[in-house]
């Protein structure tokens, strides 16, 4: 009778003229400390990639039907196969983001309250960017800066709410891997190079106050092209490593997110691994992108602070005030809910609350900005009444 003898060695042995075929297990020795035995099949993968071919061929010359029945009884193949499938479904599988605080009875006026703050902060966010490139009193470093902040606010809210309203109005919640990706990256690269601008705001202000006779030097043109490039290049940089290593964890069990859009705390909550390391990478991250810069901010407006109560001018002190008045306020807004979300363990953290604090920070924060920054500067009015009379003038 033909044989396949697997030993412990994996070496294959085949009698001649097999009239039949028949698969045997040698029992192994036992495998555990505790005296259990049990057989198992022990494979060479490279004995198998080298002779695999040669021993099927025989079998098909001597026994019709000898391949199909080795390949049945050994199942490699199958075996292969499903966990190249198994791979390839887990690349592939999607999330299904649960919305805006999941359960609530009243989620259509909330969504519809969100899309009415959507439209009024593309709206103010592309007119305040709209007058500082129109307005040649606003060629400054501080609205240059400025007009970046707001670009970067109109980007990160669209890259949120229009895909949780399509969610919510389609019914349809599944996101693909890639796509879960994709927002990721941008919402983290917005988010870091938002509080690196902002520090640099601060510097820029400092400069303006504290040494106002080398401001024009200082803030060159060339200077805040550079600002603009740090900002951008330092959040996407920063952003693309957690993105990818964030994305490369094994999912266990349900891919439901709590949440209203993909996000690398709510990812985290799904892994199947230990993520201790990646917890300290991520403490290590937001200390250097938000508590150096939030120390940087804080003493430069002391030192600002320090030297208005020098200035004689009660016109000039108001103004410098005001100015560094609605900065920090634009900080508290930035800071204060990244600091909640990024700086606590996974454990504490909570679906309703992260869903709060990042309302704050990714939705309200972004209309605020212009807001604060218009209506408390009298120089953006001034601009903002003279397109308006420019344009009723021209119709």
């Amino acid at each position: 009778m033909a044989c396949w003898h697997v030993t412990q060695r994996s070496v294959w042995t085949l009698s001649e003229n097999p009239p039949a075929l028949d698969i045997k297990v040698v029992p192994e020795s036992p495998l555990e400390k505790n005296g259990s035995r049990r057989n198992a099949l022990v494979f060479s993968t490279a004995y198998i990639h080298q002779n695999l071919a040669s021993q099927l061929h025989r079998l098909s010359c001597s026994t019709p039907g000898g391949v199909s029945a080795a390949v049945r009884a050994l199942d490699l193949p199958t075996d292969r196969l499903q966990h190249e499938r198994s791979l390839k479904s887990k690349s592939t599988a999607k999330f299904v983001l649960l919305g805006l605080f999941p359960g609530l009875r009243q989620a259509n006026c909330l969504v519809s309250a969100v899309l009415l703050i959507y439209a009024v902060a593309l709206t103010a966010n592309s007119m305040l960017i709209l007058l500082i490139w129109v307005d040649a009193h606003l060629h400054t470093p501080m609205y240059f800066l400025l007009s970046q902040l707001a670009l970067m606010d109109l980007t990160l809210i669209s890259s949120t709410v229009p895909k949780m309203a399509t969610d919510f109005f389609s019914g349809k919640r599944n996101i693909s891997r890639v796509a879960c990706g994709t927002q990721i990256f941008f919402f983290l690269t917005l988010g870091i190079a938002e509080c690196i601008l902002i520090t640099l705001m601060a510097y820029d202000r400092y400069v303006a106050v504290c040494d106002p006779l080398r401001y024009a030097l200082i803030m060159s043109p060339k200077v805040c092209l550079q600002m603009a490039a740090i900002a951008w290049a330092g959040g996407a940089l920063t952003s693309l490593a957690h993105t990818a290593y964030a994305m490369h964890f094994p999912i266990c069990g349900s891919r439901e997110i709590a949440h209203f859009l993909c996000e690398v705390m709510a990812i985290l909550k799904l892994v199947c691994e230990d993520i201790s390391a990646y917890e300290k990478a991520v403490l290590v991250t937001s200390t250097v992108v938000l508590l150096i810069p939030l120390s940087f901010i804080l003493t430069s407006y002391a030192l600002i602070f320090l030297a208005v109560h020098r200035i004689n001018s009660t016109q000039g002190r108001n103004k410098a005030l005001a100015t560094c008045s609605s900065h920090l306020i634009v900080v508290s807004l930035y800071f204060g809910p990244a600091m909640l979300v990024y700086m606590r363990p996974t454990s504490y953290h909570r679906p309703t609350l992260d869903q709060v604090l990042f309302m704050l920070g990714a939705i309200l924060t972004p209309t605020m900005n212009p807001l604060v920054y218009s209506l408390r500067n009298k120089e953006v009015m001034c601009a903002l009444k003279k397109v308006l009379g420019d344009c009723l003038s021209s119709s």
